[in-house]
């Protein structure tokens, strides 16, 4: 009887496990990252008699989680990218809305300027045109500097965001190492008495610090699980802690850096590209593709309309008859030294048209200014001369150390009106050509076009008389100065240039061009003099006005490409393609996600329906366990009754 009874209760204490099992599996339905749980079960061990082995009921093992780590896996490898694609696109998206922008964009702005510079090549002379040119540069800068200050606030909340999100990160990690040391003691009973719930609080944890930054994690022989992040930089071993800090960039001390903090203090950078995954890893990815981007090619745009409008401008003649001066306030590269570099070069624009928008560092190889020259994108070597650039280096340097140049990246910020004075507005050109009256053929000339003033007198008469005499037997124009001394000649043959041909004058004149036409008779002159009281003239306003449609940035094959508009079409498609591309790549990322967490809740979710018949079950269990002890007892009242 006695063992009857034991084999009852022992179904009674099975039936009791899963009973309370399947109530704590219900009672969790709801709770986040539960993973529902089974009682392990396995029998006695029989004791052999005479006719075989007599079994001794059952016991319970252990209570389990169902769970696994591959699901798991998939789902942490799948959110920790929807996470970084999520806060990318949060922050793209302004950008995008920002530039392309119908009223607040900069595309109306540059319109507007170049209306205006217009307006002025049709009246040269009208002091209104002239002040409305000067206010619509006004209105351009001011443009420039409210699309540049509102990126400027977008990364300070970038730069927020990242110290913020480091900070969580730690939480995390703290909160981790403090669990892992609860399941040690929780489970120092043995390998069979898991602590489930302390489990299932732990991946929850994990999964929270998945979504800031991708980890990779190792189970460690005692259960505890060690954390790493990157290409393996500890976050959590066991219950050891790493502090990740956000420090000034050694490069740039306006952008953050994240590092990891030092047992002795102090603490080392991380390079960004190891940082991945997560709402960090799309901070990161964010600002230094897209906002690093956008403001140093809106930069690049205002380099190109303040180098090559002050170059015209400065060909030009303005109302008192001096020589044009820059339009707009000349700009410089951004030169910053790394690590307490001292020997900084002096740099200037260049060939506009090579500027491309990217950064680049220099480092000195030599003590005689041998340097060095790198594209940070894409850690190609360059020529100064090949990207837009000059460089001077002081005459003694200190090989070693390095300067990161950004050409265009504060431009959009430093972008001034440099005259305010509309008499100073050089509409005219400094030299005008006129045909001779008492010429016998039909030689012409469309004017003449500067293209160097750098033998020119700062103020009017800028240059003396020359004149430009046909010579039929040669068929070139010989060129004299005032006192009929020959300084050069021209080829002119009527047969094939009659129709227009542009040539540049001989010696000292090399600055500038002059179209001839027309079929000229031997001894046909036309005189070359400066422009003295040309105040109703157009024509240097005409060349700037030009300059809206003329290809003179992003040069290929040794020729410009683009035009100031198009340089901010392209800008505004780019980060327009990488929005729509975010978007799509965050929309997928949500729809694996969830497929993931299916299969994952498929196997670990506790399904109602599969309880509530569990209940039943397990509760006819635990009667038919009681029924058989009752019948035990029983069986030994009769027994009993039997000896008395």
């Amino acid at each position: 009887m006695a063992g009857m009874l034991n084999i009852g209760i022992t179904g009674l204490n099975a039936a009791q496990a899963w009973l309370n099992t399947t109530s704590h599996n219900i009672a969790n339905a709801s709770t986040p990252g539960f993973s529902r749980q089974t009682v392990g079960q396995s029998t006695l061990n029989p004791v052999f008699s005479g006719v075989g082995f007599f079994g001794q009921g059952t016991q319970v093992d252990s209570v389990k989680r169902v769970y696994s780590q591959f699901l798991e896996n998939q789902v942490l490898t799948a959110d920790t990218r929807r996470a970084s694609f999520a806060a990318y696109e949060a922050q793209v998206t302004q950008i995008d809305n920002l530039l392309a922008d119908p009223t607040a964009g900069l595309s109306p702005a540059i319109q507007s300027f170049f209306k205006g510079v217009q307006e002025l090549a049709a009246n040269p002379s009208s002091v209104p045109a002239r002040q409305a040119m000067l206010a619509s540069a006004e209105s351009l800068s001011a443009r420039f500097q409210q699309i540049d200050g509102r990126l400027r606030d977008i990364r300070s909340g970038v730069e927020g965001e990242i110290a913020s999100t480091v900070t969580q990160i730690n939480a995390h990690a703290t909160q981790l190492a403090e669990i892992n040391q609860r399941i040690l003691v929780a489970e120092s009973a043995g390998p069979g008495s898991p602590a489930n719930d302390l489990h299932d609080l732990r991946a929850n944890v994990l999964r929270d610090l998945n979504q800031l930054v991708q980890i990779s994690t190792v189970t460690e022989s005692d259960g505890s699980l060690s954390v790493f992040i990157g290409n393996g930089q500890p976050l959590v071993i066991r219950g050891q802690v790493t502090t990740l800090t956000t420090t000034p960039s050694t490069e740039d001390p306006q952008r953050l850096s994240v590092g990891l903090q030092l047992i002795g203090g102090g603490a080392v950078q991380m390079p960004e590209s190891l940082i991945t995954g997560g709402s960090l890893g799309g901070l990161l990815e964010f600002r230094r593709g897209a906002l690093d981007t956008a403001q140093s090619q809106l930069g690049l745009v205002a380099v190109g309309i303040t180098e090559t409008f002050n170059a015209q401008h400065r060909l030009g003649q303005d109302l008192d008859g001096g020589l044009g001066l820059d339009f707009f306030t000349p700009l410089s590269p951004s030169v910053r030294p790394v690590s307490g570099a001292t020997g900084t070069p002096t740099v200037a624009f260049g060939n506009v048209a090579n500027l491309t928008g990217d950064s680049y560092r220099l480092t000195y190889t030599n003590t005689t200014g041998g340097f060095t020259l790198v594209n940070t994108r894409t850690n190609a070597t360059v020529s100064a001369a090949g990207v837009g650039l000059t460089i001077t280096p002081p005459g003694t340097t200190v090989a070693g150390e390095a300067f990161v140049i950004e050409p265009t990246m504060d431009a959009s910020a430093n972008i001034r009106v440099g005259i305010g004075d509309t008499r100073l507005v050089a509409a005219a050109g400094p030299v005008r050509a006129q045909v001779a009256a008492n010429n016998a053929g039909t030689a012409a000339t469309a004017g003449v076009t500067v293209t160097s003033v750098a033998g020119f007198a700062a103020n009017s008469p800028h240059i003396g008389t020359y004149s430009l005499q046909f010579n039929s037997g040669t068929n070139q124009y010989d060129v004299r100065d005032s006192g009929n001394t020959l300084i050069g000649s021209i080829a002119f043959n009527p047969a094939t240039d009659s129709a227009g041909v542009t040539r540049t004058l001989p010696g000292a004149l090399g600055g500038i061009d002059i179209k001839l036409s027309g079929v000229p008779a031997n001894g046909d002159r036309i005189t070359l003099e400066s422009n003295t009281g040309g105040v109703a003239d157009n024509t240097n306003a005409v060349a700037l006005a030009a300059l809206q449609t003329a290809k003179t940035m992003l040069a290929a094959g040794g020729s410009a490409t683009s035009s100031f508009q198009s340089t901010y079409s392209n800008l505004v498609s780019t980060i327009g393609n990488k929005t729509s591309e975010v978007k799509v790549s965050r929309a997928a990322q949500e729809t694996l996600v969830g497929q993931a967490s299916a299969s994952r809740e498929a196997l670990s979710g506790v399904n109602l329906d599969e309880e509530a018949a569990n209940l039943i079950r397990f509760q006819q269990a635990y009667q038919a366990s009681a029924r058989v002890m009752s019948i035990a007892s029983s069986l030994f009242d009769e027994i009993l009754s039997i000896a008395r």
